[in-house]
């Protein structure tokens, strides 16, 4: 035990998370108390973080807490005295015997079907097998029946470019235009060959600043698409035995193609949009692009046709703790295999783009010193940093926080835009959330804390479509 004169969220420095990706771990006191803290070296032992009791277990206290990667130590301060959990990991420290715990990359074998950390002792709500199966099979039966002509707007503007623009004018169009992704059209061929999307835009930046690099913000006034592509492939040794890059398939789908294809297409390829694209030749030539298919046009054709029969299908109705889907903020302790990462409006903007890339995400949160969300970082903001010139800037000193402002008006402060993403609650049912990811330019929806907003976790369209699908 610690002694009164060594009090460990007095005596150490605090330490500064800024530029640093963040991790979410919850924390379980599970020994009772009347008033339970938690303090570790993830917060330079400053700060005694207040833990929430578990509704209908009154002897377990949470709390969730972001700690950058690397050992920790950290202990619990319950009734005024600190004590340590003799359950978990521990060892004796500077401040007496303190709990750690290591925040490491895991084997991609650990399964992502764990009951998550926030209904530690709750009860899970079951459904049978059968009535699972025949849920499944009728969502699955209804995506085989329909057609991409489903999808099909009545009217709209889709915006393609050719593949001989230069890259800067290119990046330019999409920000004006206000959207992540535009197919790309080959003159020469007569045909569309590609796409230029903001994970594009995330390459270039980084290779600008990669000094090593030889590719110069000048240049992007004459690069071309297809040159960046070429030497894209180069860099990921796409290449031949004679050292040309191997074109790659453009994934795209007919208006004739059922659903159910078109949703495999999309999970097995790892795309968030497909080009639906028409020819009356059966060469294929003389193509028309006639819309931009996505998830959520496709679950939103689910929910407008299962909403009013929903009491049939009883999946429908689960609240989406009970059910294998999604990221959760993992316990103490606990491994996951999936990334889950937060960050800090004072995170630098390179910090974020990386994330986006490795993690292969389309969204990241953004949280304040508790750990409630602010905003999202998503990959539908890079386009808006051409606007502000950010290739002529430092990436490690530009904050996401000033990232986030490129996208509106210089003259307005920086608000959270919160018809940009959208939450949900661990309670909530599979049918709520699928509806709100039904909206257009929600990929990803954050589960939060009701009351604090702390998150909790994530669910995206593809977690969704792997569930309903099986």
């Amino acid at each position: 035990m610690f002694g009164s004169d060594r009090n460990p969220a007095r005596d150490a420095g605090r330490v500064s998370t800024a530029g640093m990706v963040l991790l979410p771990i919850q924390f379980t006191w599970p020994y009772g108390g009347d008033d339970v803290s938690i303090s570790g070296s993830f917060n330079g032992w400053t700060e005694l973080v207040r833990m929430s009791q578990v509704e209908g277990c009154p002897n377990v206290f949470k709390a969730v807490c972001a700690v950058p990667h690397g050992s920790h130590e950290y202990k619990f301060f319950v009734d005024g005295e600190w004590r340590h959990d003799e359950q978990q990991p521990h060892r004796n420290g500077e401040y007496g015997i303190v709990n750690t715990f290591d925040t490491l990359p895991v084997p991609a074998e650990v399964s992502q079907h764990q009951i998550p950390a926030v209904i530690l002792n709750q009860t899970i709500p079951r459904i049978s097998e059968e009535d699972l199966r025949a849920s499944r099979y009728q969502i699955s039966a209804f995506l085989a029946a329909h057609t991409v002509y489903e999808l099909l707007p009545e009217s709209g503007k889709v915006v393609a470019l050719a593949v001989d623009l230069p890259v800067k004018q290119a990046f330019h169009i999409l920000a004006e235009q206000g959207i992540p992704v535009a197919p790309l059209w080959d003159f020469y061929k007569g045909k569309f060959v590609g796409v230029i999307s903001a994970s594009d835009f995330i390459l270039i930046l980084r290779q600008l600043g990669n000094h090593g690099s030889t590719l110069r913000e000048e240049e992007l006034e004459t690069h071309t698409i297809s040159a960046w592509k070429e030497g894209k492939a180069r860099r990921n040794g796409q290449v031949d035995g004679h050292g040309r890059p191997i074109p790659r398939h453009l994934i795209f789908a007919g208006p004739g193609d059922n659903l159910k294809d078109v949703a495999l297409k999309f999970l097995q390829n790892g795309v968030a949009t497909i080009p639906v694209i028409h020819s009356s030749l059966e060469d294929g030539s003389f193509p028309q692009l006639l819309h931009l298919a996505s998830l959520s046009g496709i679950l939103k054709c689910v929910c407008r046709y299962f909403k009013h029969c929903s009491g049939s299908f009883p999946m429908l109705q689960l609240p989406i703790y009970a059910i294998p889907l999604g990221t959760w903020v993992p316990r103490i302790g606990e491994s996951s295999s999936r990334s889950f990462a937060m960050l800090r409006p004072t995170s630098s903007l390179s910090s974020a783009l990386n994330m986006l890339v490795q993690a292969r995400v389309s969204s990241i949160p953004i949280v304040d010193d508790n750990d409630s969300l602010l905003d999202i970082y998503s990959r539908s903001d890079i386009t808006a940093l051409a606007k502000g010139r950010v290739y002529t800037h430092n990436l490690n000193e530009m904050t996401v926080y000033q990232a986030l402002q490129l996208g509106q008006d210089s003259n307005s402060p920086y608000e959270p835009r919160t018809q940009r993403f959208q939450m949900c609650l661990h309670t909530d049912t599979l049918l709520k959330v699928m509806e709100q990811l039904a909206n257009p330019g929600v990929r990803r929806l954050v589960i939060v804390e009701a009351g604090s907003n702390r998150v909790e976790g994530i669910i995206s369209l593809s977690d969704v479509f792997r569930f309903l699908l099986g």
